[in-house]
């Protein structure tokens, strides 16, 4: 019997699968940061230069041509333009940890079509490889703003050490989601360039680049529906401001990231068996 058409769906068996495999996915998700500036000039250096760059443009952009400003600042501006850097920054690492492994999703089976036909690999592993890349991402771009933060006289609060926990959901949702596309940018492949235009528009219509208090008030729960809008605030709390988490709040985005990612991983179970057909 094909051992793919009966797949286990259940949140024990992906977590048992990740722990039976975790020297694969680090082997592979070492190989695949490493590979993605192999050949080039600086090498891995570019993933401290990215962020940095992104962050220069961002903040010359919206704090200079468009003269935002998050807090107030000093009498010349600069203090205000140093806090708009940070905090905007804390978004950005937010949303990407979240748009780099959601963007790649869709065409994870699709361009390991040698993994497919390999009944013994693991394929649900694929997303959480995705998204320990984007972790490793994540990591250098928190370290880049603990540097900034040092260097430009910021303050480091305890409370950041909780960041953990504010991040966990959002990875558990992130692999939920990303287990989903995988599996519906098999059978459509046009799912790849409408994930695009969504992820842009929840960059926009998340608190990245202003506060959720500047938003008219009739707007703001249309904004609060955005998943990513509770994380980003709720690292800002924490980094920038020396708040404590939204417990229940928390708990509450908890259970719904568990819920999202069985339902995800139990539809990429279900249609795995139609992926060697399909490629």
């Amino acid at each position: 019997m094909n051992p793919h058409l009966q797949q286990p769906t259940s949140l024990f068996f992906v977590t048992k699968s990740i722990c039976q495999h975790r020297h694969l996915i680090w082997q592979m998700s070492k190989r695949e940061v490493v590979g993605r500036y192999r050949g080039s000039l600086l090498g891995l250096a570019w993933s401290f230069f990215n962020p940095i760059l992104m962050l220069s443009v961002y903040t010359f952009v919206f704090s200079v041509v468009f003269k935002a400003r998050w807090g107030a600042g000093g009498a010349d501006g600069s203090e205000s333009k140093t806090s708009f850097a940070l905090t905007l920054f804390i978004g950005l690492i937010v949303y990407s940890l979240f748009s780099e492994c959601v963007s790649r999703a869709p065409s994870l089976i699709v361009s390991n079509v040698s993994y497919v036909k390999k009944v013994i690999f693991p394929l649900e592993v694929l997303p959480v490889i995705a998204l320990a890349s984007s972790f490793f991402h994540m990591m250098i771009s928190i370290f880049v703003w603990l540097i900034a933060t040092l260097f430009l006289g910021g303050s480091l609060h305890w409370s950041g050490l909780l960041l953990p926990l504010i991040l966990l959901p959002l990875m558990i949702g992130t692999l939920g989601i990303a287990w989903f596309l995988a599996s519906i940018g098999v059978f459509v492949r046009d799912v790849g360039q409408t994930i695009g235009i969504i992820l842009t528009v929840m960059m926009f219509m998340s608190p990245i680049f202003f506060p959720l208090s500047a938003i008219p008030e009739k707007f703001q729960f249309a904004i609060s529906l955005n998943p990513l809008t509770f994380f980003i605030e709720q690292s800002r709390h924490l980094l920038i401001w020396g708040g404590t988490p939204d417990w229940i709040a928390l708990a509450s985005y908890l259970v719904g990231s568990l819920l999202t990612a069985w339902a995800g991983f139990w539809w990429f179970q279900k249609t795995r068996k139609g992926f060697a057909d399909v490629i």
